[in-house]
């Protein structure tokens, strides 16, 4: 009988010389913020704003998108070990023994959290306008980078499904620290991937086509409500990424999401009346 399993042989290293390596993550990684930038410009450019406004939007958003997603890492999945080693929140190598490990855990979660706070920043800052008018321009690009970065998680062979005997499932070949390696599993990081694209796709509709960019946290609430719904789903067919999650209902990752999709319902019910009225003037127009 044929196999119909996809036996997910790559290696997570594009190439390697004397050591010094380059990574697909890293790749994907460093693709998700130059395609997220030309993206960002094109709306910009629409709406006349500064390129000062673009280079500084994105260095905030760089900075808080590291910061919160290894803190969110820190506190939400390892605080067991971290509460004891508070220094390696912040260093990128073990103390004892000494060992470089490099900033290795980062928590999704924990970069939404950092991008929000950044954001804020970025608006008493540098645009002077509501956190809410640059969050609906900022979610755009963010949503295409989840799909960037959940695809080097695919290259890495890492963040894997439960074992499945669906035909599309994935034997990760180079996978760590997986119990029983040798079973097919849910492509759980293609899952998100394919989400983050269709939300990134509908946002882009939703930003050129209509005139939801006027009302102040529709998109983001819509951002919201797309990624962390998909997130919150797929949890049940993901391992658990740490071993306290097993005693849980919900998995860690799941308790996290509801309250971001809870913010994006109220969000687009805050922007309920004003869409509706602006509805019906332009079928009057017509």
């Amino acid at each position: 009988m044929v196999s119909l399993f996809i036996n997910w042989d790559v290696s997570p290293e594009i190439f390697n010389l004397g050591g010094f390596s380059i990574r697909y993550y890293g790749l994907l990684f460093a693709l998700a913020f130059v395609c997220g930038y030309k993206v960002e410009e094109k709306m910009f450019k629409s709406e006349g704003l500064s390129q000062q406004w673009l280079d500084k939007l994105w260095i905030y958003v760089a900075v808080a998108t590291v910061i919160g997603a290894r803190l969110g890492h820190c506190f939400f999945y390892g605080w067991e070990y971290y509460q004891n080693h508070l220094l390696e929140i912040i260093l990128p190598f073990q103390l004892s023994p000494f060992k470089f490990t490099g900033y290795q855990g980062l928590a999704s979660h924990g970069a939404a959290i950092g991008i929000i706070a950044g954001l804020w920043y970025y608006s008493k800052k540098v645009s002077k306008k509501s956190i809410f008018w640059i969050l609906d321009r900022a979610v755009i690009p963010i949503a295409l980078a989840g799909f960037f970065i959940r695809m080097g998680n695919l290259m890495n062979s890492e963040i894997v499904g439960l074992p499945t005997n669906l035909p599309w499932g994935f034997i990760f070949i180079h996978g760590h620290g997986i119990e029983h390696p040798e079973l097919p599993r849910h492509p759980a990081q293609l899952y998100e991937a394919i989400c983050y694209l269709i939300s990134f796709a509908v946002l882009m509709h939703l930003y050129w086509r209509t005139n939801v960019k006027d009302k102040q946290g529709f998109l983001f609430g819509m951002f919201l409500i797309l990624i962390f719904t998909a997130r919150f789903f797929i949890e049940f067919v993901k391992e658990n990424q740490e071993a306290f999650e097993a005693s849980m209902t919900l998995n860690m990752g799941q308790w996290l999401s509801i309250p971001f999709v809870l913010v994006g319902i109220y969000m687009i019910w805050r922007n309920r009346k004003p869409l509706i009225v602006e509805s019906a003037k332009v079928k009057m127009k017509k």
